[in-house]
């Protein structure tokens, strides 16, 4: 449909992946050299810049394998549930699945045979096919990462430094994927659509006391009762910090919209002296 495309060009333009004729950009030539969608082509490469490329190729198979938690047999749902929080990083589900991810390659690595990982993964409902895939998948981003040249930093997950650095990384990418919650209870409403939705099952969020404010989420299901998946909490100061000015002008008014405002004019002295450096 011509509203898809048109929406598509201006997503890309956001990016920074179009030149002023409609053209790939040098950037976005770079960026189409991954086959990934275009918000993850761009948090890896925002990710050699905050020297976090490790994981983030992490997040990025990951998200682009399929689903590694399995749905429990009834009657197993606690069990698993449990199992899961083992996993569970506060900073949200970017960084759970760095740890499955993890986890999974020392079992591998302590392991010669192939039963054993079927089993650990069996003993901890995590699908063996979707993470075996998620190795190859971040092989072969790291070969295409070596073939153009990219610099890939040395593991440093776990570090505060780390967390901020993956943070950023994602928001580069994915600052047109942000939601609020607009009453505490967990209902998100995000910025862009204005839709609202509720985190998903599989979320490590869901079901915790904890439920942050704002928050990155990698994608929304509408088949999935209106749900955002792979949530991590994002602070709105960070979010103003690597959100391009002009996508932020172009949202649609809102209480979360003014709520940024006001983060900018507090910070509109540090802003100004960034935007004349850019």
């Amino acid at each position: 449909a011509p509203e898809s495309l048109m929406q598509a060009l201006e997503d890309l333009d956001y990016l920074a992946a179009l030149d002023n004729d409609g053209n790939l950009s040098e950037f976005g030539i770079i960026m189409s050299e991954f086959p990934l969608d275009p918000q993850l082509s761009k948090s890896i490469l925002a990710s050699c810049e905050f020297e976090c490329v490790d994981e983030m190729l992490t997040i990025a198979a990951m998200v682009t394998a399929p689903n590694c938690f399995l749905h429990a047999p009834p009657g197993t749902e606690e069990i698993a549930l449990t199992c899961w929080r083992k996993f569970s990083h506060p900073a949200g589900d970017h960084f759970t699945l760095i740890n499955v991810f993890n986890a999974f390659k020392e079992v591998s690595a302590n392991s010669a045979s192939q039963c054993n990982n079927e089993k650990w993964c069996r003993d901890y409902f995590l699908s063996c096919s979707a993470l075996r895939m998620a190795e190859i998948i971040r092989a072969e981003l790291v070969e295409i990462m070596k073939r153009i040249e990219l610099p890939i930093s040395e593991p440093d997950f776990g570090s505060n430094e780390n967390i901020l650095s993956i943070k950023k990384s994602l928001l580069s990418g994915y600052f047109m994927h942000i939601a609020r919650d607009v009453d505490g209870s967990g209902n998100y409403l995000m910025l862009t659509h204005r839709q609202v939705a509720q985190l998903h099952p599989f979320s490590s969020y869901y079901n915790t006391r904890r439920i942050p404010e704002w928050v990155l989420f990698h994608e929304f299901s509408i088949s999935e009762n209106n749900s955002i998946r792979v949530v991590s909490e994002i602070s709105p100061n960070l979010f103003m910090e690597l959100v391009p000015q002009y996508y932020f002008s172009n949202l649609p008014p809102s209480e979360s919209k003014d709520i940024l405002q006001e983060v900018i004019n507090h910070l509109s002295p540090v802003s100004a002296m960034k935007e004349e450096q850019k």
